[in-house]
């Protein structure tokens, strides 16, 4: 059914908008270049992307409802429909999965009486699956309003959520100091975030996403060791005896978690006995 028009911002929020959209037009050469912080504008002020929202975006940058809503709806930082002050995610993609992800959310949507992407009564939490958020090494994790809980478990984000509804103080493993839905949406559309430390706040990389990094540049690792995938059969060039194959036929503990990846593996490149052959035009 058609709608009607949407209901325009109270005039004191049209104005003070106003003027924060003519600041973050001004750091792009193109107006349409700003869509995407002025929807996280308009999602400051009222927690979510609303037609009014749209609408005021629409206007400002001389585009279309449609094209403006086709944007909003593909991003999933924008909400569409109101939520609450704290959107709780839990990473369920494949490690964080694995690890407890999956257990972790079974065990909120049933504590807190919710499904995906709903919103506790009180208004105080929405509660969502995402995807991965590159916090593997510290996996499970989970973020609320786009801040890092890293390690959890199903008690640890349950005790959580309990102190987010509270309202007690929480803080994030690491990066800044947790603020509401609203605040956030403000600094991502480019304001300055004003508390006091917030800026310097930070959180690294964890160990295990720095081993990559050491091996890279050469550095030595004190239990780097070289897995060969089969077992007993030297790499090429590589002597039967000695310290190399030592490492290659390590028979590693369960706790080493050591992968065949960490060893080169023979492609078709280097391995006549399986070549693969030109590549056959379609329907050949």
């Amino acid at each position: 059914m058609p709608q009607l028009p949407a209901t325009p911002y109270p005039a004191e929020v049209r104005a003070r908008l106003d003027a924060d959209a003519k600041e973050v037009l001004a750091r792009y050469p193109g107006s349409r270049s700003a869509l995407l912080p002025l929807l996280h504008l308009v999602q400051s002020e009222e927690g979510y992307v609303s037609r009014t929202g749209i609408a005021f975006c629409a206007e400002t940058l001389d585009l279309t409802t449609a094209e403006v809503t086709a944007v909003s709806t593909f991003y999933s930082m924008y909400r569409r429909r109101p939520s609450g002050d704290y959107q709780f995610g839990v990473c369920t993609n494949t490690l964080c999965a694995v690890m407890g992800g999956d257990a972790i959310f079974d065990t909120l949507k049933e504590h807190l009486g919710v499904g995906n992407n709903e919103t506790t009564e009180d208004g105080k939490v929405t509660l969502e699956h995402i995807e991965c958020n590159a916090a593997c090494d510290f996996a499970p994790v989970v973020m609320v309003n786009w801040e890092f809980f890293d390690n959890q478990t199903p008690e640890s984000a349950t005790q959580l959520v309990d102190d987010l509804i509270a309202g007690r103080t929480v803080e994030p493993t690491r990066g800044a100091p947790l603020c509401s839905y609203k605040d956030t949406a403000r600094i991502l559309a480019g304001f300055p975030d004003e508390r006091p430390g917030a800026v310097e706040a930070t959180g690294g990389a964890g160990p295990a996403s720095l081993i990559g990094l050491k091996l890279a540049k050469g550095e030595a690792l004190p239990k780097a060791r070289v897995v060969s995938p089969r077992a007993g059969q030297p790499q090429d060039g590589q002597p039967q005896d000695g310290p190399a194959h030592d490492a290659q036929v390590h028979d590693p503990s369960p706790t080493e978690r050591l992968s065949s990846h960490d060893a080169p593996q023979q492609t078709s490149a280097s391995d006549p006995e399986h070549p693969a052959g030109p590549a056959a035009e379609e329907g050949e």
